[in-house]
């Protein structure tokens, strides 16, 4: 079992996933994929508006984030520049992945969620990406010059186009060989459905 797990660093939601899914998928013999996207460019295709941008959703969506935070026991204050578009931590992400291997990237893409959501450190800044890959023993001068990378920025609008494709239109979103689960508060029916599965197996 394969689960897909799309997210946008700019997604408080994404955050709380990020925070869960691989001891989800380990519970129940699955492994994780993880694919950054851009909320926006989902967004612009499907004609939903961000949050942010919807000032009676977003007052909603700031006050159920502190509470399933408080509720689950989650470290949560975000950097001060929430919400903000977030481009460079995606790119980074994927440049980490095909230079330093798969486990490197989902560490990168863990540390860079924990900075953001819980150590209110903005991430927007290279100079932290910059930090936190240095960190992982990644060298920096190389580091900064792959997120700049034309491919790397070519494979991340890819990305979006192939999550789209897939039937993807928000974040987190999970496909779990191709069965679809959209929003954090799909994960205990998600969590439900892989037990059935492996109860079946």
């Amino acid at each position: 079992m394969v689960l897909d797990f799309y997210f946008d660093f700019a997604s408080g939601y994404s955050y709380f996933a990020a925070r869960r899914i691989e001891w989800l998928a380990a519970a129940n013999g699955a492994t994780v994929r993880w694919h950054p996207v851009l909320l926006p460019a989902l967004t612009q295709v499907t004609g939903v508006l961000p949050s942010p941008v919807v000032p009676v959703k977003w007052k909603y969506v700031t006050r159920d984030m502190q509470r399933t935070a408080q509720e689950e026991a989650i470290p949560f204050n975000p950097s001060g520049a929430f919400p903000q578009m977030l481009i460079a931590p995606g790119r980074a992400m994927l440049w980490v992945r095909a230079n330093h291997g798969e486990d490197a990237a989902v560490s990168f893409a863990r540390t860079c969620f924990q900075a953001y959501y819980a150590d209110g450190v903005d991430i927007a800044d290279k100079a932290v990406l910059l930090g936190i890959a240095e960190s992982q023993g990644i060298d920096g001068s190389a580091f900064l010059a792959g997120m700049e990378d034309a491919a790397i920025k070519t494979q991340f609008k890819q990305g979006n186009e192939e999550a789209l494709a897939q039937g993807v239109f928000g974040v987190p979103f999970v496909l779990a060989d191709g069965e679809p689960f959209w929003g954090y508060d799909r994960f205990p029916q998600l969590e439900r459905w892989l037990a059935a599965l492996r109860r079946a197996a």
